[in-house]
């Protein structure tokens, strides 16, 4: 694994951890929760412990360095992750050399890292997303001071570079081109965790997408917090034309977007490059109410978001739109949760992602008196997920018939004869095939869709 890109102390850090535990059997265990940037943040803590000398761990139970890397986005999340740590207890009273760490958006929280002081005292640091550069360095202090760290509120403008992934798949890949956020809207706890946007260099950019190519990965997905407002010497839609230009059999993809940055130069290059880049499109819409977008301060109305879908379709004929949805947003009325349903029933989502308000702390929502009762809540999820999934049917039962172009992940189950993968809109497909087609792009006939999957046969069969 080649490290010569890491700043010196970086390597350092490493070269002193795999002299500390030379010799003995060291493994790691990384649980990822959250988004898609904490799947990529994940892959380079794999890629740091391994780097360090650790090889990979079936289960916790196994590890002498257990990672958890945390979602803050909603209480669920966070609750989950306190669950975990408190599994992990026992683990560091068996061994007691067993570093245990916090990672994520929860790490960035003060609130968190307090109550991870005083009620968690096993683990052995907390390592915001935007200080994980320092990850082999809190792991040295770990293993050699046995003494516990918390970082808070550092580096919060360095981006690190060169850090070597651990990636999950060869023929996927995610490739983090910016991070932080600078919108602010009024529910979300993002800005404050991971900071204000920065953007990588385009050329690091490019250079990670030529390697990943040359090595047959054969879908890259571009991420941001806010990925459209890309801004270095390129703007986005202008890296991911240059990114399109590149040689090879992939297929490119990128989350998620905000409205506001919707250009007309990003439409006119996806359709530009039609075999290049996937006809998806992940558009956030989170509530039809002016009056509730404007009190989330998303900086956009329903007529603007309505127009882009339109922009959307009318240059891409056959993009899949997907989006999310809170419910329940405080001060939501029954007249609110009607334009928002008049919406999803307009626009016609491919698939939706709903979720039901929940106030982070630190946020100006928080500060919000609910109005609403549970009640009413749960009713008005039922009936938003009742339309998404009529909507997800008749997208899903236009492919019947059709073949498309899917590129395989494996074999659906363990044993079985099928296999699973995405069609280039986002699709998943469960198919049949005489050899296995794993980690390659397949033509499948499709014969069948129900609200969540396609089924269909290879071509190969």
């Amino acid at each position: 694994m080649n490290i010569d890109f890491l700043s010196k102390d970086i390597q350092e850090h490493i070269a002193q951890v795999r002299a500390h535990i030379d010799g003995s059997f060291a493994r790691y265990f990384v649980i990822t929760l959250g988004c898609q940037q904490n799947e990529a943040d994940s892959e380079r803590i794999r890629g740091m412990a391994a780097a360090m000398g650790y090889q990979p761990a079936e289960r916790a139970e196994e590890a002498s360095l257990i990672v958890v890397n945390t979602c803050a986005v909603r209480e669920h999340a966070e609750l989950k992750a306190l669950s975990l740590l408190g599994r992990f207890k026992h683990v560091k009273a068996a061994v007691p050399e067993t570093v245990i760490a916090l990672c994520g958006c929860m790490a960035a929280e003060p609130g968190t890292v307090r109550t991870i002081k005083e009620k968690f005292p096993y683990v052995s640091f907390a390592l915001e997303p935007n200080m994980l550069h320092r990850f082999p360095e809190l792991v040295h202090r770990a293993l050699t001071e046995r003494r516990r760290t918390f970082l808070l509120g550092e580096d919060m403008g360095d981006i690190a570079e060169g850090i070597p992934p651990v990636r999950s798949t060869s023929h996927r890949a995610w490739v983090s081109i910016m991070y932080g956020c600078n919108n602010f809207c009024s529910y979300c706890i993002v800005p404050y965790v991971r900071g204000r946007e920065r953007s990588r260099d385009a050329a690091r950019i490019m250079d990670e997408c030529r390697e990943l190519i040359a090595d047959g990965c054969r879908e890259i997905t571009l991420l941001g917090q806010n990925v459209n407002s890309y801004r270095s010497e390129l703007t986005f839609a202008q890296l991911l034309e240059q990114i399109a230009r590149l040689d090879g059999e992939f297929r490119l993809r990128f989350m998620t977007s905000h409205p506001k940055d919707v250009s007309e130069e990003l439409i006119a290059v996806m359709a530009r490059y039609p075999d290049k880049i996937a006809p998806a499109f992940h558009l956030p819409l989170q509530s039809g109410s002016d009056r509730i977008l404007k009190e989330m301060n998303r900086t956009y109305t329903r007529e603007r978001y309505l127009s882009i879908v339109e922009a959307l379709r009318r240059a891409i004929p056959d993009i899949a739109i997907t989006t999310d949805i809170i419910v329940g947003f405080p001060g939501e009325s029954d007249e609110d949760f009607e334009d928002t349903y008049r919406t999803v029933e307009a626009v016609g989502y491919d698939s939706l992602f709903s979720f039901i308000y929940s106030p982070r702390e630190g946020t100006k929502a928080a500060k919000l008196a609910q109005t609403t009762d549970e009640a009413t809540i749960k009713v008005r999820m039922e009936r938003l997920i009742a339309l998404a999934q009529r909507s997800s049917y008749e997208k899903n039962q236009a492919y019947v018939g059709r073949r498309v172009r899917v590129l395989c992940d494996g074999p659906a189950r363990e044993g079985e004869e099928a296999y699973i993968g995405r069609t280039d809109s986002g699709k998943l497909v469960r198919f049949q095939s005489a050899g296995d087609p794993t980690g390659c792009f397949v033509s499948v006939t499709i014969d069948k869709a129900t609200p969540f999957d396609l089924f269909g046969v290879a071509d190969d069969t």
